[in-house]
């Protein structure tokens, strides 16, 4: 069966591939130190994606319940379906993070489906691991418009073993393309009922992360997708054509994911610098202040917005409940830390002083530049 063919790069999209590179070298060197501030550039990164890929369906959580949901804790609000969704996707992204270094993994039609089951097995009507039962259209939910129809259901299963037979060759593209033609052709054949963008994303991250050129919590540009939905949405209808047309030209995708890397990247690296400074400090403060060292952590949570929780301090410092309340209430009476609500309401914000540093470790925000200009 045909699928929608791997455009060759062009000599702009080869100049904006080494940029990515470039970028992403940089990256991996600055955070190759084992420092605690990695990990938590680490974990608000896998939090990211999380959250940003399943607003794209409309399941909106806040940064704390992304995070809560990546360390496998309880959300701060009551569970409701998009707090099912997201743990459903962190689950599934977790299994990408596991096989990102397996030597024995291959792609096949049962670990698509496996994924599909980690990622909407909430929801049993949506028939989390089976192929769709029929046809299937995407409307455009602002307007009911029908903006695309897959193909027939008996193509499925003939279509994903062509893909999964191309993504075990070895394609000598490089992984950022092979990501984006995974993601576009998975998301055109529409082989479930429901979850076909997570899948897609999430296929797209799976293939990034087992290139092994970055760490798979730094691949995914799904938070870039995210906060871009209606480019994203615009240019895969673009692509698309609004029914089954593999005879299309992809390349206006793969320019988007290159944009989309590129911008990834940028960010990541800012915010590494940022929280490395941040970090630093921090140290210094928590030293003259004679606190514990481990409570650096909490410190850091709150000066980039989040609200610092009992449960969510104790998992990043990685002490019991007992060590955590004791250690918020010292930051606390230091005035380094603002008490909020009581009992298992309670949460701790950043004071005055704290604000201050991060506002002395934020860099200057300058416009996001297209990288196809940027390389003539």
């Amino acid at each position: 069966m045909p699928l929608f063919d791997t455009p060759l790069p062009d000599d702009q999209e080869t100049a904006v591939l080494l940029e990515i590179e470039s970028l992403k070298a940089s990256l991996k060197y600055a955070t190759a130190q084992p420092r605690r501030w990695t990990g938590l550039l680490r974990r608000n990164a896998f939090a990211r994606a999380v959250r940003g890929s399943n607003s794209i369906e409309g399941y909106n959580v806040t940064m704390e319940d992304a995070i809560a949901a990546v360390e496998g804790d309880e959300p701060t609000a009551p569970r409701d379906e998009a707090w099912l969704a997201v743990a459903g996707y962190r689950m599934a992204l977790t299994f990408v993070l596991q096989k990102a270094e397996d030597p024995h993994f291959k792609y096949s039609d049962e670990g698509i489906k496996a994924l599909h089951y980690m990622m909407v097995g909430w929801d049993l009507s949506k028939h989390p691991g089976r192929w769709r039962p029929g046809p299937i259209f995407v409307r455009n939910e602002s307007t009911g418009d029908q903006v695309y129809e897959g193909p027939p259901a008996e193509a499925v299963q003939p279509l994903i073993a062509e893909l999964v037979d191309r993504m075990n060759s070895s394609d000598p593209h490089n992984a950022i393309i092979l990501g984006a033609m995974a993601h576009l052709n998975l998301v055109m054949i529409h082989p479930f009922s429901d979850g076909n963008g997570r899948m897609a994303r999430g296929l797209q991250t799976l293939v990034l992360a087992r290139s092994g050129t970055l760490s798979p919590h730094f691949c995914s540009i799904e938070e870039y997708l995210g906060s871009n939905t209606q480019s994203y949405y615009d240019v895969l209808a673009e692509v698309g054509g609004g029914s089954w047309s593999p005879g299309r030209n992809a390349r206006p995708w793969i320019r988007y994911c290159l944009r989309a890397h590129y911008h990834q990247a940028q960010t990541l690296l800012r915010r590494s610098r940022e929280i490395q400074l941040l970090w630093d400090e921090l140290e210094t403060l928590i030293e003259k202040r004679s606190l514990p060292e481990r409570s650096v952590v909490a410190l850091a949570d709150a000066a980039l917005g989040l609200k610092v929780r009992n449960t969510s301090y104790r998992a990043a410092a990685q002490v019991n409940d007992v060590a955590a309340s004791r250690d918020l209430k010292s930051l606390v009476d230091a005035g380094l830390l603002v008490k909020q609500g009581e009992n298992r309401g309670r949460f701790y914000t950043a004071s005055d002083e704290i604000l201050s540093i991060r506002r002395k470790t934020v860099e200057p925000r300058s416009p996001r530049s297209d990288p196809f200009a940027e390389t003539g």
